[in-house]
C-alpha cells in the first residue's frame, strides 16, 4: 500500500458512531471553507463561512449568505460545493454535496441572526438594513453527498505514545479515525434509520 497512514488509520465504526462523531465535530468546530466552482467553471473559490443551523439529522448545513454575492452566483450556476472544517489539533472534515440558494423568507427568518447586520451593514434606504426582511439575505443550503473525516482516536497521552512507538517501529501511527460515510449511509441517517 502506497499510503500506510491510511491503511493504519481507517476505520469503519457504526453508523450510527459515524452519525455521532461527525454532527459533534461539526458542531465543536462552526467554521468551514466553502469551495465552489467559477459560474464559468474553469476555477475553485474557497471563502470562510460560519455554520447557521443543520438540519436532516444533522448531515445537511446551512449558512446565511448576501444574494449578491459571487457565491451564491457560484451555486446557482454549479451546485457542487464542498466544506473543509478543520480545528486546531488537526481533525478535519470534508464534506462534497449540493448546494442550493434559498430565498424564502419564512425559512430566512426561521435561520436568522442579528450578527448577520454586522456583515450587511445598513444601507439607510429603509429596506437594505441587515433586518429578518432585507432582500439581500439569503441562506445556502448543503445537502451532504459523501463525507470524509479524521478525528483524533486517542488522547493526547495516547497520540504522544503512538508517534513514540511509531518512530521506534518505523511505522506510521494509528492515532486518527479516518472514516468515510456514502450517500446510501447518509440517506439512512436523514430518513432516522441510523
Amino acid at each position: 500500500m502506497s499510503d500506510p497512514f491510511k491503511a493504519k488509520n481507517e476505520a469503519e465504526p457504526s453508523i450510527q458512531e459515524k452519525h455521532a462523531d461527525l454532527a459533534k465535530f461539526v458542531e465543536k468546530c462552526k467554521f468551514c471553507m466553502m469551495t465552489t466552482k467559477s459560474p464559468e467553471g474553469d476555477s475553485l473559490v474557497s471563502r470562510c463561512m460560519a455554520l447557521a443551523a443543520k438540519e436532516n439529522n444533522d448531515v445537511d448545513f446551512i449558512f446565511h449568505a448576501n444574494n449578491s454575492s459571487g457565491k451564491t452566483d457560484d451555486i446557482k450556476a454549479h451546485s457542487d460545493v464542498n466544506l473543509g472544517f478543520l480545528n486546531s489539533s488537526g481533525e478535519w472534515a470534508s464534506i462534497s454535496g449540493k448546494a442550493e440558494v434559498v430565498t424564502d423568507k419564512a425559512e430566512i427568518k426561521k435561520h436568522y441572526s442579528p450578527a448577520l447586520k454586522i456583515w450587511l451593514g445598513d444601507l439607510r434606504d429603509g429596506t437594505h438594513d441587515g433586518g429578518p426582511d432585507d432582500p439581500r439575505i439569503a441562506l445556502l443550503k448543503v445537502k451532504s453527498e459523501t463525507v470524509t473525516y479524521s478525528i483524533s482516536a486517542k488522547g493526547l497521552v495516547g497520540t504522544v505514545v503512538e508517534a513514540v512507538q511509531a518512530v521506534i517501529n518505523s511505522e506510521p501511527p494509528a492515532v486518527n479515525k479516518l472514516v468515510h460515510l456514502g450517500t446510501p449511509e447518509l440517506e439512512k441517517i436523514r430518513s432516522g434509520q441510523a
